[in-house]
C-alpha cells in the first residue's frame, strides 16, 4: 500500500484494558484512498440516493463524511468498524455512511404513532384524530385552488372568515361565528377587542393554568385588559360580580376549569344568574368553554361512565354574548379556536387587527367543516374518532382486546392478558372523567415495565402505552379500530 503515514501501534486485546501485552504494529491507511465526489456519484447506490434526496444534498453529505473519514485516517483513529484500507473499501464505507446521514438529516420529525394510553384528547399526541370525512375535505381543498377569499357569486375578492360560520351557527344556535387558530388565540382576541385598557371581572377560582404554562392572568395582561378578581378560590357568588362592576368594567368572563375540579365546600353562580346580572348592569358576558362539546355523542358505558361537560348549545341558550372553545377537543376536529355569539360582538372581533394574525388556513377550514357536517348529520358517533371512542362500551373494547391478545399467543417471550381498567378524556376536557375500559396487560420475559415501554416507543411505528401497577397496559379505546392489525404486527416484533 502506498502513501502510508507513520506507523502507529495498538495493543492487542483492546477489550481487556487491564491486560498488559506486547505492542503489535499495524499499518495506517492513507487518506489518499478516499475516492472523489464524482467517482462516488457514478456508483448505482449513490445515484439512487440522488434520485431520492437530490444532487445538492447528496454532494454535501459525501463531502461531510469524506472529511470525517480523512480526519480519522490522518489521526489513525479507530471507529466502531475497521478503517478502510483500499479505495473500494473506502467507497463502500462512504456510500453507507452517506446514506445514513441523508436518512437522518431528511427524515420528518413528525411521525404517526399508535395511541394506546386511553387518553382520548392527548395533547402530546396531537389531540383529536380527524375523521375520514374531514381528511377527504382537506385533500379536495388542498390539492388545488379554492374559494378561500373569493366570492363566487360576485366574481371578486371575498372574506375567508365566513367559512364554517353557517355550520357553526346551525349547530350551536348562535347568531354568528368566527374561527381562529386555537382557543388561546380566541381568548386573546376577545379580551383585546372587547376589554383593552378596561377591567375584566373573573372569579378567583377560575384563574387557571393549563398545559404549556398558559395562565389566564398572563394572557389577560398581554391583551391589555385589566384583571379584576372576585370571590374566593372555592366560593364566588353572583353578588361578588355585581359588587365589582363599575364604569371601568368591560366584560364578565367565565373560564372553564380545564384540568382540575373544585369539590366540597364550593359555589359558583349558574350561567343564567351570571348573564342576568351582566345584562342588567350593561356589561357583556363571555365564557371560555374550552372543550367544544356539541353534545352529539352519548356515553355507552352505563352509570359507571362519567363525563360531566357543559355543551356549547347550553351556553348559547343561557344568553352569553360570546362563547369560545377548541376545535380539537371533544368536537374532534382540527386545532382551532371557535367563537360563537351575538353578531355585534363577533363583528367587533372580525375588525380587530389581531384577527389577521390569528386567522386559519384553507386546510383548517376544510377539516373543521368536514367535522361539523358529521356532527350535524348525526353520524359523529360512528365517524368522528373522539365521539366514537366516547361511545364505545367496555364490552366492545374487551372483545377487541381479546382478539389482539389471542393473536399474540405463541409469540416467544411475550404474554398478553385482558384486565378491566379506566380511560379518560384528557386535553383539559372533563376533569375527573372515568370511562370503563378493557386493558391489554403486556409482559416481556426478563424485561421491566420501563424497558418494555421504551421498546414500544422504539418500534417502526411507535406504540405509546402507559404503566399501571408496574405493568405495561394498552387501552384500545384510543387505538383506532383499523389499527388493530398493525398493532398486532408491531407487538410480534417484541418477541424472541
Amino acid at each position: 500500500m502506498t502513501g502510508r503515514a507513520e506507523p502507529q501501534w495498538y495493543p492487542e486485546g483492546r477489550a481487556a484494558r487491564n491486560v498488559r501485552s506486547a505492542p503489535v504494529w499495524l499499518p495506517v491507511p492513507s487518506p489518499r484512498i478516499i475516492p472523489s465526489v464524482e467517482q462516488l456519484r457514478r456508483r448505482p447506490d449513490v445515484q439512487a440516493l440522488e434520485a431520492r434526496y437530490g444532487r445538492g444534498a447528496v454532494v454535501d453529505a459525501i463531502r461531510a463524511e469524506a472529511a470525517d473519514l480523512r480526519d480519522a485516517l490522518a489521526r489513525s483513529e479507530s471507529r466502531s468498524e475497521p478503517l478502510p484500507d483500499t479505495p473500494d473499501a473506502a467507497a463502500d464505507l462512504l456510500a453507507g455512511v452517506t446514506h445514513a446521514r441523508l436518512a437522518r438529516d431528511w427524515t420528518a420529525s413528525l411521525r404517526p404513532v399508535i395511541n394506546a394510553t386511553g387518553v382520548l384528547v392527548h395533547t402530546n399526541l396531537g389531540r383529536a384524530p380527524l375523521s375520514e370525512a374531514a381528511l377527504e375535505r382537506v385533500t379536495a381543498v388542498a390539492r388545488g385552488y379554492s374559494n378561500l377569499e373569493y366570492d363566487l357569486e360576485a366574481g371578486g375578492r371575498g372574506r375567508r372568515d365566513v367559512h364554517a360560520e353557517h355550520l357553526l351557527t346551525r349547530l350551536t344556535g348562535a347568531e354568528a361565528a368566527l374561527v381562529v387558530n386555537n382557543n388561546a388565540a380566541a381568548t386573546m382576541l376577545l379580551l383585546a377587542a372587547l376589554a383593552r385598557g378596561r377591567e375584566v371581572v373573573i372569579s378567583r377560582g377560575e384563574l387557571v393554568e393549563i398545559g404549556g404554562g398558559f395562565r389566564v392572568p398572563e394572557i389577560m395582561a398581554q391583551s391589555g385588559a385589566i384583571l379584576r378578581e372576585v370571590g374566593t378560590t372555592n366560593r364566588t357568588r353572583v353578588a361578588d360580580y355585581a359588587a365589582a362592576i363599575s364604569d371601568r368594567t368591560a366584560l364578565i368572563l367565565r373560564v372553564h376549569p380545564s384540568n382540575f375540579r373544585i369539590e366540597g365546600f364550593a359555589e359558583r353562580p349558574d350561567a343564567a344568574e351570571l348573564v342576568t346580572v351582566g345584562h342588567r348592569l350593561g356589561v357583556p358576558v363571555a365564557e371560555d368553554l374550552g372543550s367544544g362539546n356539541l353534545g352529539q355523542w352519548r356515553l355507552a358505558g352505563g352509570p359507571a361512565a362519567h363525563v360531566d361537560e357543559p355543551t356549547v348549545q347550553a351556553s348559547v341558550s343561557a344568553g352569553y354574548d360570546l362563547v369560545c372553545f377548541s376545535g380539537d377537543k371533544l368536537l374532534g376536529g382540527p386545532q382551532a379556536g371557535i367563537l360563537v355569539g351575538r353578531s355585534a360582538v363577533i363583528d367587533a372581533l372580525r375588525r380587530h387587527p389581531l384577527m389577521r394574525a390569528f386567522r386559519v388556513d384553507k386546510m383548517t377550514y376544510a377539516a373543521l367543516e368536514g367535522t361539523l357536517i358529521e356532527h350535524g348529520t348525526g353520524r359523529a358517533t360512528q365517524t368522528v374518532p373522539v365521539s366514537a371512542m366516547l361511545a364505545a362500551t367496555a364490552e366492545q373494547l374487551a372483545a377487541r382486546a381479546g382478539r389482539v391478545a389471542e393473536q399474540l399467543e405463541g409469540v416467544q417471550g411475550l404474554s398478553a392478558s385482558v384486565v378491566a381498567g379506566v380511560s379518560t378524556t384528557g386535553g383539559g376536557s372533563a376533569p375527573g372523567s372515568a370511562l370503563p375500559t378493557a386493558l391489554i396487560e403486556l409482559r416481556a420475559a426478563g424485561t421491566s415495565a420501563d424497558t418494555l415501554e421504551r421498546r414500544l416507543r422504539a418500534l417502526s411505528t411507535p406504540v405509546i402505552a402507559r404503566i399501571e401497577r408496574d405493568q405495561v397496559v394498552l387501552d384500545l379505546r384510543t387505538v383506532l379500530p383499523g389499527e388493530d392489525d398493525a398493532l398486532i404486527t408491531l407487538l410480534r416484533e417484541l418477541g424472541g
